[in-house]
């Protein structure tokens, strides 16, 4: 019995590999771009720009001869050693060693005092409280102008309606603290809803394994809530600080009813627009702008750093 043999093409021939399919370069697309590109172009006009011609600006001096020429660092050298740059500066430092801590404890405690549950009317008090926030600088600046007053406003009514003499809110010894509590009336509001945001999204199941090991009011807020919201605490803390350094609004508001206790240098960024627009230094007043905000920045770094390592 013989078998067959298989054909030959199947015995001599075998299998060609399969090519593999080429692939082709695929485009970039940039449509992404299409959509960020207006706010790019924005951004660069209204933000970039500014703060290029500053620099720019920085760098020369208006000269009675020779008008408008490069000084190179002079003009740095100048506000290091200028004591209206150093006075303004060390103002708005005080102002935020008292003012912001205050400002974020109340802000703090009252969205505590929100988040618990155990407070009537919650969500008008969250408004009442948020409700400042909504007012302009401006216009809370001349309200508390008009209460601080010793001839014509609040102050001056009390004094008159009860024979007594009250401090005057906007005296020289005084003025700082006036403008801190306008400052703290406008933005705990805006620190309270930071700080709420935070504790309303924390896990229920942590306060349920809290009440099982039987912790108390006090031990949820120092053992849960704070360290949920330590993220909440160092951006609060970030705001707080960019905001005391650029301080202005409130001390040129108040400067027409207490001219003899807020100068023009009063603030740096006072200094500043006294310079520019008063004094028509307008290199000077560039260069006080821009070490401010080196300034500003250094100090917010290391606000945030410091939360960061708190944090891990």
């Amino acid at each position: 019995m013989t078998t067959a043999s298989p054909p030959p093409a199947v015995l001599g021939t075998q299998p060609k590999p399969a090519k593999r399919a080429q692939k082709r370069p695929q485009k970039r697309s940039w449509s992404g771009w299409l959509f960020i590109g207006p706010f790019m172009a924005v951004f660069a006009l209204v933000f970039l720009a500014p703060i290029a011609y500053s620099i720019f600006l920085s760098f020369f001096r208006n000269q009675l001869v020779g008008g408008n020429g490069f000084v190179g660092f002079a003009n740095y050298s100048q506000a290091l050693q200028d004591p209206q740059f150093w006075s303004s500066l060390f103002r708005v430092t005080l102002f935020l060693a008292v003012q912001v801590p205050v400002m974020l404890l109340i802000a703090l405690l009252v969205a505590l005092a929100l988040d618990s549950g155990r407070l009537y009317g919650k969500s008008f008090f969250r408004i009442s409280i948020f409700l400042p926030y909504a007012v302009p600088a401006v216009v809370a600046s001349l309200m508390w102008g008009f209460m601080y007053g010793t001839r014509f406003g609040l102050v001056g009514n009390i004094n008159s309606a009860l024979g007594i003499n009250l401090p005057n809110p906007l005296s020289p010894e005084l003025i700082l603290a006036s403008i801190g509590n306008i400052v703290t009336w406008e933005f705990i509001g805006y620190n309270m809803l930071i700080f709420y945001s935070a504790l309303r999204v924390i896990p229920k199941s942590l306060y349920e394994a809290a009440e099982i090991d039987g912790a108390s009011q006090f031990r949820l807020v120092t053992a849960i809530k704070l360290p949920a919201i330590r993220g909440a605490l160092v951006v609060a803390g970030i705001f707080s600080v960019i905001g005391s350094f650029q301080l202005f609004n409130e001390p040129a508001i108040l400067q027409s009813l207490a001219p003899n206790s807020i100068s023009t240098f009063f603030t740096p960024n006072l200094y500043a627009y006294s310079l520019s627009f008063s004094g028509q230094q307008y290199n000077y007043s560039a260069t006080v702008a821009i070490i401010m905000g080196i300034i500003t920045m250094v100090i917010a770094y290391a606000v945030q750093l410091r939360g960061m390592r708190k944090e891990s």
